[in-house]
């Protein structure tokens, strides 16, 4: 515990640094920090101001290592840098950045090394010949930032000391040295400007989220370090945090000035945050958690539900916010996927019910053993499904008149009143014969929650109502069932995923928590959409006009990954779950790496052995460097996903199937379907499988003519999966195909680079 009253805090990236410094230097640095914090001016830490800087001080960290701090106030010590005793006379640089508020040091000789080592290698000397011409002087290449001034460039919150450095770039490899070791928004701005954003779009984009609100004084750096764009940490169990955890931990520790802005803001009712993968819209969603529950008074209740869409991810979630927050945390809370909870519901209300739950698959099955049995071939089983799943209970229709009405927008086939007439009579029966087996679906289960929730809400309200009609006096009311009091079940709800959500889980969370501030915040992205849940919110009481921000920043996939993985997405439209068209204008990354690679073979039995040889190949690299559990591969069917595991199995390889419910074993390559990974992240990412006719299904490609608006939606699907599937991966990606490449492939992937194919 710290008694002396000082504080020291660590400047963001000034972590990465210590994470690459010997194992006995980082195990100093922590004793330093703790000799510090107790007296700064203890002998042996020799602190020490440097020489003409008013506030740039050096403390002992070891024989050969210094920190570098600011010194904030008497008492207030930021650690900018931790060096080699030689290299701390640097030319090094900080201040107060105009535009954000925010602290920003750089060391100008580590930038312009990084940018030197990466200059293009001089033109090889042209032969000899027998009358020699004087050569012309090759034409220089142009800077990449020469049109833009240094003015609009600082006004984009670009650190000043770098412009002359940032002048004399030419390629985008000199970019990314530069990037590495330059402020984060620095870094941010000038590649969405080389990747050809415009001033304006950057200047909205990028800089405006994160600017400071009131006028920037660059002497006062009291203030400065209060302001989300210092991000920094304090606490001994933080900095060890970061520091231990590696860049996985990170999240924990240091917010994005732009997410902590959305974690901490007050909302007056439903709010969204979308974003593309890997733009930390979860984390954003634990934090908001976090402080949700810091808000609350105390007690032993659990007022704030966190929930998401499958099993596994929910699982994902808790283990998560335990790591944030402790059992303290987590008791406040309940986190279970939205079918879970919507069972637990049905189930109190119908405690009899002991029907099983099957899943859409299932139904469908069902859906063609009954139009088998009443000799009825007009309608496909996969539409009859859909359009009861989500026309007939999406929207609660319980009337052959309500469905006459009933919207059907974004469906497809026109159908008549006659055909409604048909289609009714054939859902009836389909519910009778699910009950006559003693069968439920998941839709029916979220269906009947939503109803009793609905209710639930309208007696509430209807007391608020009593209750103001006799001048606030009370009357007891009690909860059917449970001799409590009859109240709203939650006081906030936050939905990871929110794109995958069934109508009818929206009207359920709707009514579950009163329509006050901060009552729900929903993150996810449409783009990721992997189930056929359509929905626009504001039709489902759940108004988040003025309320939707984006998260832009990816922090897991390199920009060569993410630009192949965009160009799947091709020119198809996503909604933003609210009736309009959303895009992922500005997604960017400042990570860097290899680009994806492509692995034709003539048949599915040698693209198995291909795989096979691959991670054998990376696995007798001189230095691997990832685990095979940071390995994965995904499939489109869970056939080809067995007979990859065989297949490696042959090999010596051990593989971890991917259900439902998670990994199921450790310690081996994880195998599964790409519907499997939608959450997950790995270092490297084996697509298998990526051939015409299986991505997409040849069933999809047989409704182009038959039913053009349902076919637009399944190869919406279809991009969006292989999207997922590709974004899972922080180091590279690697697709295999057999035959005919998909065409999602031909316009992006393969001709993106010109790895693929050849």
């Amino acid at each position: 515990m710290n008694t002396s009253g000082v504080t020291l805090r660590l400047l963001d990236k000034a972590d990465k640094e210590i994470l690459k410094l010997p194992r006995t230097v980082k195990g100093a640095f922590f004793d330093f920090q703790h000799k510090f914090k107790t007296n700064p001016n203890t002998t042996g830490l020799k602190l020490q101001q440097l020489k003409g800087d008013s506030r740039l001080w050096s403390a002992r960290v070891n024989d050969e290592y210094r920190a570098l701090l600011l010194r904030l106030a008497d008492d207030d010590w930021l650690i900018v840098s931790v060096k080699h005793r030689k290299d701390v006379y640097d030319r090094l640089s900080y201040g107060v950045n105009q535009v954000t508020g925010g602290i920003e040091y750089v060391d100008l000789e580590v930038v312009e090394d990084s940018v030197l080592r990466r200059l293009p290698p001089p033109p090889a000397p042209e032969p000899a010949l027998d009358t020699p011409a004087a050569p012309a002087p090759p034409e220089p290449a142009r800077p990449l930032f020469a049109d833009w001034t240094s003015e609009q460039l600082l006004g984009l919150g670009v650190a000043e000391p770098l412009l002359p450095v940032i002048r004399t770039l030419t390629t985008e490899d000199q970019l990314l040295g530069l990037v590495e070791y330059a402020p984060q928004l620095t870094g941010e701005v000038l590649l969405s400007l080389f990747d050809g954003a415009s001033y304006d779009d950057v200047l909205d984009q990028v800089t405006k989220p994160v600017a400071a609100t009131e006028p920037v004084d660059p002497e006062d750096f009291e203030a400065a370090v209060q302001r989300p764009a210092t991000v920094v940490t304090t606490t001994d169990e933080a900095l060890r945090e970061a520091l231990e955890s590696g860049d996985f931990g990170r999240w924990k520790v240091f917010l994005h000035p732009t997410q902590a802005k959305l974690v901490e803001r007050r909302y007056n009712g439903p709010a969204r945050v979308g974003g593309g993968p890997g733009t930390g819209k979860t984390i954003v969603a634990l934090h908001r958690v976090r402080y949700l529950v810091r808000q609350l008074s105390p007690g032993r209740d659990k007022p704030i539900l966190l929930t998401t869409y499958n099993k596994n991810l929910a699982a994902d979630l808790r283990s998560r916010l335990l790591e944030l927050g402790g059992e303290d945390l987590l008791a406040r809370v309940e986190v279970s996927h939205v079918d879970q909870l919507a069972l637990r519901i049905v189930r109190e209300a119908e405690p009899g019910n002991g029907k099983q739950t099957i899943d859409d698959s299932q139904a469908v099955r069902e859906w063609r053993a009954l139009l088998d049995e009443l000799g009825e071939n007009t309608w496909d089983p996969e539409f009859l499904h859909d359009e009861w799943t989500q026309v007939i209970l999406g929207q609660a229709v319980g009337t052959r008149t309500e469905y006459f009405r009933a919207r059907r927008a974004g469906r497809g086939r026109n159908i008549g009143r006659a055909e409604r007439a048909e289609i009714w009579q054939l859902a009836e029966r389909f519910a009778q014969r699910l009950d006559r087996l003693g069968r439920q679906t998941w839709d029916q289960v979220a269906e009947r929650a939503a109803r009793l929730e609905m209710g639930r809400e309208q007696r509430i309200l209807g007391i608020a109502r009593q209750r103001e009609e006799a001048d606030g006096l009370d009357n007891i009311h009690l909860q059917d069932g449970s001799g409590g009091w009859l109240r709203y079940r939650y006081r906030h709800i936050v939905v990871d995923e929110a794109q995958d959500l069934r109508p009818a889980h929206w009207k359920m969370l709707r009514a579950m928590t009163p329509r006050a501030a901060d009552d729900l915040f929903l993150v996810g992205d449409t783009h990721q959409r992997i189930y056929k849940n359509q929905v626009t919110l504001g039709s489902l009481g759940i108004n988040i006009r003025g309320r939707s921000s984006k998260l832009s920043l990816s922090y897991r996939t390199t920009r060569q990954i993410l630009r192949s993985a965009l160009g799947v997405l091709g020119e198809t439209k996503y909604d933003d779950l609210d009736g309009s068209d959303e895009t992922l204008a500005g997604y960017r990354s400042v990570l860097s790496g290899s680009r994806p690679s492509g692995h034709p073979f003539p048949d599915w039995a040698s693209e198995r052995e291909g795989i096979a040889a691959l991670i054998k190949e990376w696995d007798a690299s001189a230095e691997p460097d990832a685990p095979h559990e940071q390995i994965a591969i995904c499939v489109p069917t869970n056939q080809m996903a067995a007979e990859v595991g065989y297949t490696l199995k042959l090999h010596g390889i051990h593989s971890v199937e991917i259900r439902s419910d998670g990994p199921h074993g450790t310690g081996g390559v994880h195998v599964g379907t790409m519907f499997r990974f939608k959450g997950l992240e790995y270092q490297r990412m084996i697509i298998a499988g990526v051939t015409d006719g299986l991505v997409p299904r040849e069933a999809v490609n047989a409704l182009r003519h038959t039913d053009p608006v349902r076919y637009r939606h399944e190869i919406q699907r279809a991009r969006s999966l292989l999207f997922v599937a590709a974004t899972r991966a922080r180091d590279t990606v690697d697709l295999f195909w057999h035959g005919t490449p998909s065409p999602f492939l031909s316009s992006s992937l393969t001709d993106a680079q010109g790895r693929i194919g050849r």
